[in-house]
């Protein structure tokens, strides 16, 4: 796979709180939340534009879990 060829992913993860953290998802990108479970889908025009926003994603799923977790005085 080249570095300008059109990539995609997606990612499935479990989570006790997934309706409050997919909350932080809503500007990022493409998901489904049912129950426990998020699936998120990611496309871009090239690998480098993917990494960018596999980064700002996995950001802002960290900094909502931390803040899930001061809530909930983890």
């Amino acid at each position: 796979m080249k570095k300008s060829e059109i990539a995609h992913f997606e990612l499935f993860f479990v989570h006790s709180d997934a309706l409050a953290l997919s909350a932080s998802l809503v500007t990022e990108c493409e998901f489904i939340c049912n129950d426990n479970n998020i699936k998120i889908t990611e496309r871009a025009d090239s690998i480098i534009d993917l990494r960018a926003r596999w980064n700002s994603l996995m950001r802002g799923l960290i900094a909502s879990e931390h803040a899930l977790s001061a809530t909930r005085g983890d």
